[in-house]
């Protein structure tokens, strides 16, 4: 079964290349390790190409998830900000539903409650992500060849510059697979196109999740706890 899975992972590689698909697809990054406040991800290019991060807000299935991903870009000109967090159709992961806040100088104190502490002179723009009345929505990432939860969208144009963050957390302490989206230009050079080639199997193999993705049965939604405090640097 994992060999089939390969071939056809490998199989689906070729086709979007020679396709020309890839100039519809995210660049793929794995979380490796965690991405902290202290360590956070680096978008090395520009927060305007798009690139899809597969992350973990790690869980034991026992304790309350208190952990907090963070990634950081900076610009010098105005840049469309485009974000999103989506979560694998699995019945593990049917009530996981990550936020995500976007942290920056001048942007406006959070609306919401927060589980980290604003560098001096910062704000933060918290995108809810909550569960819906009924089914979610979901749709179909044939890359990846995978379902994802639908997502909110951060989607604005920011023209201070310096350095910010992106942080994903979930108020409901359940944690698990994600996959942070930033950026929204299909934008491929050589070293991503390496990238997809070497990560996108790892993808369709199931390799990026921490559970075997099940079905998932009926919507249940549990209550809405507090979580630890961590501090942007």
């Amino acid at each position: 079964m994992r060999h089939m899975k390969r071939m056809a992972a490998l199989s689906m590689v070729v086709l979007f290349c020679s396709s020309g698909l890839l100039a519809v697809a995210h660049v793929p990054y794995l979380e490796r390790e965690d991405y902290t406040a202290d360590e956070p991800f680096e978008v090395r290019r520009t927060i305007e190409q798009s690139i899809a991060v597969y992350a973990w807000l790690e869980n034991d299935g026992v304790n309350p998830c208190s952990d907090v991903d963070v990634y950081q870009f900076s610009i010098s000109e105005p840049s469309r900000v485009y974000l999103e967090g989506i979560v694998p159709v699995c019945r593990q992961y049917q009530n996981f539903s990550p936020w995500f806040a976007l942290v920056g100088p001048e942007l406006p104190p959070p609306e919401y409650e927060i589980p980290f502490e604003l560098p001096e002179g910062y704000g933060a723009v918290v995108t809810p992500n909550p569960l819906p009345e009924g089914e979610r929505g979901s749709f179909y990432e044939p890359f990846g060849g995978k379902s994802y939860y639908n997502s909110s969208v951060y989607d604005e144009v920011i023209e201070v510059a310096g350095t910010y963050y992106v942080v994903y957390w979930d108020p409901l302490e359940i944690g698990g697979d994600y996959v942070a989206i930033l950026g929204r230009a299909e934008i491929w050079g050589l070293r991503d196109i390496i990238r997809g080639l070497l990560v996108t199997p790892l993808i369709r193999m199931d390799m990026e999740l921490h559970v075997d993705c099940e079905d998932p049965p009926l919507l249940f939604r549990p209550g809405l706890d507090g979580g630890q405090r961590v501090t942007l640097r």
